[in-house]
Formats: structure tokens, sequence, C-alpha cells
């Protein structure tokens, strides 16, 4: 009888709905990682898109970051339109509560660069975003412009949404 109660208690503290841990070390695309470039960082934003974890995606930013994208709405010929931090956690936060799953794959890096300060690197990505009354598939291209913070993790302060509309 305690052999029972031992294997319950055992088998209570497992969540069968986690992915195995082996699963994702054998795919290594939704490890996270501590940082310590600026493709680390990607790939933390990768994770974060994935599980729709706000936390992690919010060690992502930097405390200066902005985003910037063109609104070809904007004026009588359209203009870039940026907002900083904030808006950017409360706009993805409402992002991950809509959509059931997102899918985010990275592409082809067309330049990348670092020395021991800073960083860029601009990438295509493709961006799925599932929901239950609506689905969008977007591609583009985003510049991301990265800095290495006091605590030795690199952060993103400045995301460029270079997509053709």
């Amino acid at each position: 009888m305690l052999m029972v109660l031992f294997l319950l208690a055992a088998w209570g503290c497992r969540n069968p709905f986690a992915p195995k841990l082996t699963e994702s070390l054998e795919s290594g695309d939704l490890i996270v990682t501590g940082q310590e470039s600026p493709e680390e960082v990607l790939q933390n934003f990768k994770v974060a898109y994935t599980f729709q974890d706000s936390l992690l995606y919010s060690d992502l930013l930097d405390t200066a970051f902005v985003f910037v994208y063109f609104d070809p709405n904007e004026g009588t010929s359209g203009r870039f339109v940026s907002w900083g931090r904030e808006t950017d956690l409360v706009t993805t936060g409402r992002m991950f509560r809509h959509f059931q799953v997102i899918d985010l794959v990275w592409n082809t890096t067309y330049s990348n660069w670092e020395n021991e300060e800073e960083g860029e690197i601009r990438k295509g990505f493709d961006l799925s975003l599932i929901g239950t009354q609506s689905d969008y598939r977007l591609s583009g291209k985003a510049v991301f412009t990265f800095r290495k913070c006091m605590d030795e993790k690199w952060r993103i302060t400045r995301w460029k949404d270079e997509s053709d509309l």
C-alpha cells in the first residue's frame, strides 16, 4: 500500500501536458538561452512567442526599447510610426491572449554584426497567428538592434519592421 501511494505521489508531480525535455533538446529549437549573444536573444524571442510567455518576452527588451514600422495610412503618403517598451509589452500581451497558436520561424539572415557592447541582425521571418475567429500568416523582414546590459545579457533596443505591405 505504501508503494502505491509513493507511485501516485510521484505521478502526481508530473505534468502530462508539458513537452518532454528530450523532445526540446532534440529539436534544439525551443530552449531558453542565457541571452549571451544577439542570436540567443532571437532564440528566446521565438520561445516567448511559441509559449506566449510575456515574462520571457519582457526580459528581451531593453528599457530604452523602440519598435518602428511604416504605416501607409498615416499622413498623405504614409510615415514611420514608433512606440516604446511599455506599449509593446501591452500590445504583445494582447496578441498572446487573443491567439491560441503563435508560430514564428526565423528565415534568412541578411546581415549580422556585433562588437563587445552592441549588435544588429537583419532577418527574414514567417509568423502564423491562429485564433478561434481568425488566422493570419505574415512574412517579412526585421532589423533588430541590441546592446549588452550591465547584467551581461543582451537585449533588443530597437526593432524595425521592414516588411512589405
